[in-house]
């Protein structure tokens, strides 16, 4: 494909998600599917533009004083990806193009007028709604705060100590330039590609179908950490989804005590036992609700229960960017009624002097702070334990004063994420 034809596809895709809602992912492999003409590199660039005018809409609309699918493809290739004015002109004329550019875009794209003015919503390519929420959180900053989540996210990996260690994983890696992360001795980063370029083949390489590592956003991995030294206790891991907490679990374990994986869905639990067996965890039992009564027995003896709660995922934007532009007051709503109900149901099972860490991938107040006041509203017998660990380390840096763990891509690099440790009273 031309330039032409890989701008125009970019447009047609940005219809579907935008006039029949359907979620970027899956749009994207509708198109692949009908463009059978479309070679790797011609699905790697529409999937990276695409996702890029997503990351940045609002802004872009801003620049082209138009939010049209055309306007934003044609300001994200000039803006965003460093094309001159005359190759997007050149693209837009070829015969598969998107068409010849009017004066208005052509005097649009020449300006290239910046948003220093504009209202933070559209510094941070975020909606409007949602300024009162993130003024709330980050007060000022939070255009800074939008706009660090409006950029390609790099991959991070999580080093399996149950199988290898941080050099063994390194030297493995040697292909992908690998960083060993500051805030994590465990976790290895590879950087983002270029838009328009494929992925790094990670999965591919051997080592990873052997265990030793797995792919787990540095924030996430940072949360899981605030386990602490689980070995031989009693855990329970009650939103395990896909298994990538769960895991990071087992490896703080070292297959030490027991493990119990749970999710109230009992589809998201599918791949955990195959991702254990590759990873050499032996110390865990699924626990899924197909079953009646699946965590009848475990009432009160955890010794730590881990709730990675359902959320709106407004701190992985950099990865999911339509995902911002389909979220609704009601959806934020619905969300919180659900962590406190996840709350109330898995403090049940924390033993007296036993811990509950609560964490979501959300920026918002209401999905953190005001979730775990209004637990412990009603549950008296469990305190905030602030704190990362008993010595200091680099991740304390983002604790907020009540000793909760904030991370987000603009102050850690990292997801955005929240977590809180409860104790609860002997």
């Amino acid at each position: 494909m031309r330039d032409g034809g890989r701008l125009a596809a970019a447009i047609e895709v940005l219809g579907d998600i935008s006039d029949r809602h359907k979620p970027a992912r899956m749009a994207l492999k509708h198109w692949g599917e009908g463009a059978r003409y479309a070679g790797a590199r011609d699905r790697a660039f529409v999937s990276g533009l695409v996702l890029d005018v997503l990351r940045r809409r609002r802004s872009l609309a801003w620049r082209m004083g138009d939010d049209s699918n055309r306007a934003t493809v044609l300001g994200a290739v000039r803006f965003l990806w460093g094309w001159d004015l005359a190759r997007v002109q050149a693209a837009a004329d070829e015969p598969h193009g998107p068409g010849p550019l009017s004066e208005d875009e052509r005097a649009r794209l020449a300006a290239e007028p910046g948003v220093a003015d504009a209202p933070p919503p559209v510094r941070g390519d975020y909606p409007d709604f949602l300024d009162a929420a993130l003024e709330r959180v980050f007060g000022e900053e939070r255009a800074a705060e939008g706009g660090a989540l409006a950029e390609r996210a790099p991959v991070d990996l999580r080093v399996n100590t149950l199988k290898t260690d941080t050099a063994r994983a390194l030297k493995a890696l040697a292909p992908f330039d690998p960083q060993v992360s500051d805030l994590l001795p465990t976790a290895i980063r590879v950087a983002a590609p270029a838009a328009s370029e494929r992925a790094a083949p990670l999965e591919a390489a051997p080592e990873f179908e052997k265990g030793w590592f797995e792919v787990q956003d540095l924030g996430s991995q940072i949360a899981a950490s605030r386990a602490g030294d689980v070995g031989g206790k009693q855990v329970l891991d009650f939103c395990a989804g896909g298994g990538g907490k769960t895991l990071a679990l087992a490896a703080a374990m070292g297959n030490r005590g027991q493990l119990y994986a749970y999710d109230a869905d009992a589809r998201r639990l599918t791949d955990t036992v195959r991702r254990a067996q590759r990873a050499g965890v032996r110390n865990l039992q699924v626990r899924s609700p197909i079953h009646p009564g699946p965590l009848d027995g475990l009432e009160g003896r955890m010794d730590l229960v881990f709730v990675d709660a359902p959320c709106t995922g407004s701190g992985t934007w950099r990865r999911h960017p339509d995902a911002k532009w389909r979220l609704t007051l009601a959806q934020l709503a619905r969300r919180m009624e659900e962590q406190d109900t996840v709350l109330a149901q898995a403090a049940a099972f924390v033993k007296p002097g036993g811990r509950l860490i609560y964490v979501t991938c959300s920026l918002f107040a209401e999905e953190n702070e005001d979730r775990v006041a209004a637990f412990l509203a009603v549950r008296p017998d469990f305190a905030v334990v602030p704190g990362l660990g008993p010595a200091p380390g680099p991740a304390d840096a983002f604790l907020t004063p009540e000793g909760y763990l904030r991370l987000t891509p603009h102050s850690a690099g990292t997801d955005g994420f929240f977590a809180a440790v409860l104790r609860r009273a002997n």
